[in-house]
């Protein structure tokens, strides 16, 4: 119910939609002052959640920081967090835009940091029709040089919470040696973290995918409005919902 609810309800946390029912409402609203108030907030939501400026700060305050691991350090294994691939209507894979998760996990194999590497997603469709992610994530690490011996598959979590069970079940059977490192988008990692050692990992944050970093002042990308950040808003949104309400909900 939880991972149904949370789909469902996604689209509320989009600054777009908010205009559009708005909208919707002033067309359909009989009052003046109503029509009018709306008109303005419309205009206020538009304003604020197109500022580069405001996304761009917000979003560096929410990133996890760079980590950079101790040289000579060996860690059992890291934890890769899906979400960065999925699969078309013949069901192909394909990476997205998080692969970034895949590239720093690779790296930190074959730079022999991490002895194996769990690849933790199942589907996050909401008809759960797809093949796991992490079948795809498997056959890309193998093409990459990583052997099949070191890539340990969890399928079966459709969200964060879900990540962190059944990861520790693997763990646990393996009588693998914590700490663990935990590999997921930097505006991913903190409600990662507080998920994972809730369900009682030691883990080590290795934040990746990095959507916004520190750049030298531009006029036009401080200022200019973008219509694009109607949508990015939502997963930084998503990202502070999503890690209250697991807090509230006793999952983090």
């Amino acid at each position: 119910m939880f991972f149904i609810l949370s789909k469902v309800l996604f689209f509320l946390l989009v600054p777009f939609w908010w205009i559009v029912i708005l909208w919707v409402w002033r067309l359909l609203s009989k009052s003046a002052q109503a029509k009018k108030r709306l008109g303005i907030l419309i205009i206020i939501i538009a304003i604020i959640f197109t500022n580069p400026l405001l996304y761009r700060t917000l979003v560096m305050k929410w990133q996890a920081d760079p980590v950079t691991l101790a040289k000579g350090k060996t860690y059992e294994a890291g934890i890769v967090l899906g979400g960065l691939s999925g699969y078309d209507k013949n069901e192909r894979g394909y990476f997205g835009s998080n692969a970034d998760r895949f590239i720093q996990t690779a790296n930190l194999y074959h730079q022999g940091i991490i002895k194996k590497i769990i690849i933790s997603s199942g589907s996050g469709k909401l008809d759960q029709k797809d093949p796991a992610e992490s079948f795809f994530l498997r056959t890309q690490f193998l093409a990459n040089g990583v052997p099949d011996s070191a890539i340990l598959i969890e399928s079966r979590s459709k969200n964060t919470y879900e990540n962190a069970i059944f990861s520790k079940e693997i763990t646990d059977s393996l009588h693998l040696s914590p700490p663990f490192v935990l590999i997921t988008s930097a505006f991913h990692m903190k409600r990662s973290v507080s998920v994972f050692k809730k369900a009682g990992f030691d883990c080590i944050a290795y934040p990746c995918d990095y959507k916004v970093v520190p750049l030298r002042f531009a006029l036009e990308d401080a200022l200019l409005p973008n219509i694009s950040l109607l949508n990015e808003w939502s997963m930084l949104i998503k990202e502070v919902v999503g890690l209250n309400v697991y807090k509230l909900t006793g999952k983090a």
